[in-house]
């Protein structure tokens, strides 16, 4: 094995291995969201977004720039989703509720599939 494919190989298992770390916190605090009482808070979630937006560069051109992409856009959505249907917490609790554990399980299912994808080393659509 040569010095290129070693360094191409070493990226890449670090990639990986970052892509895994990020997945869980987001599994932590998706969890979280799901099941009454049990919410993380958004730390989790914060320091895995800027780990995302810090090293997404570094994924640039590999299969793993996708990855990279749907937990961005995972926690962008949902956020923006959340602010969105805030004010129905205030005006009626129940549409609020439902509203914002719908939210939590669709943010849920991205942070599986997307984690089942970087265990098979698959890309996620763009």
């Amino acid at each position: 094995m040569n010095e290129v494919t070693t360094i191409d190989t070493n990226r890449e298992e670090s990639l990986r291995t970052l892509g895994h770390v990020s997945y869980a916190l987001h599994a932590v605090v998706a969890i979280g969201a799901v099941l009454p009482g049990a919410q993380p808070g958004v730390l989790l979630l914060l320091v895995a977004f800027i780990l995302d937006l810090v090293k997404r560069e570094d994924a640039a051109g590999t299969w793993q720039e996708s990855h990279f992409r749907w937990r961005i856009r995972s926690v962008v959505w949902a956020a923006g989703l959340y602010l969105l249907t805030a004010p129905l917490w205030a005006l009626f609790v129940l549409p609020g509720w439902i509203a914002w554990t719908g939210i939590s399980i669709w943010f849920l299912y991205r942070v599986v599939r997307g984690w089942l994808a970087l265990n098979d080393r698959r890309p996620m659509p763009v």
